[in-house]
């Protein structure tokens, strides 16, 4: 029953989202050529809190947990598991104040309205994964970016998004870089709870009623580490531990 409510439920968020995408595509062209890059920033804030409201429309709920007081003034790399695109809106959103990048596949970079835009001109990097020649030397100047201008890079190590929730094996090759370009970085564990179930039925119709929820772990100075896979066990181990499938 539910699976059958949904097919005009989705029709309509899917509708509402593509107009969102649609509507602030100028809006920040026009902040970034115009004003530069805090304006092109706020409304790319304004354009996740919407995206959020469209995720309303199938009574979708959005929580975000931290007990922590995070640096604004240091670069951070916020580690996640990830399970569908719908953690990234609700994340760029609640981590909006430490100026959070996405690594992307490059493929995003085009013919998406507002998302491919931002993608190129806010910051994130766009990588070809079967290209390591091209992808390894965008991750190192990412890092660089990061380090420089003291913003947040977000990173899913498990390479791939996670259909059932399940964790898979981090992949580590990208953090070891990030680790070597942002060394004055702290890392930020977060947990991703609830966010595949979105996609329970595939792409159409979408899951009704979901609580998305986002969990951040306690803090951990790179500094601190002289053996980085250390910390890689340390991060993934409190990541995964939290996830429930």
């Amino acid at each position: 029953m539910q699976k059958l409510l949904s097919y005009p439920i989705s029709a309509i968020y899917y509708l509402c989202f593509l107009l969102t995408l649609v509507i602030f595509h100028p809006i920040q062209w026009a902040c970034f050529n115009l004003f530069g890059y805090q304006a092109h920033k706020k409304s790319v804030d304004a354009l996740q809190w919407c995206l959020m409201r469209c995720g309303n429309i199938l009574g979708t709920r959005f929580s975000f947990e931290n007990e922590y007081k995070l640096p604004t003034n240091r670069p951070l790399i916020i580690v996640a598991n990830h399970q569908s695109f719908h953690d990234i809106y609700p994340l760029t959103w609640f981590m909006r104040k430490y100026h959070p990048k996405f690594i992307s596949k490059i493929e995003l970079g085009k013919g998406i309205p507002s998302v491919s835009y931002n993608l190129r001109h806010g910051g994130a990097a766009l990588i070809d994964r079967k290209n390591p020649r091209q992808s390894l030397p965008a991750l190192m100047k990412f890092g660089e970016y990061i380090e420089k201008n003291k913003r947040s890079a977000v990173i899913f190590p498990e390479g791939t998004r996670s259909k059932t929730g399940k964790p898979k094996p981090f992949q580590t090759r990208g953090l070891d870089i990030l680790f070597k370009k942002i060394p004055s970085a702290v890392v930020v564990p977060v947990t991703i709870n609830n966010s595949w179930k979105m996609f329970r039925y595939g792409k159409f119709p979408l899951g009704l009623g979901n609580h998305l929820k986002f969990t951040v772990h306690k803090p951990l100075e790179l500094a601190n580490f002289v053996n980085k896979q250390d910390l890689i066990k340390e991060v993934e181990s409190s990541i995964t531990e939290h996830i429930k499938f």
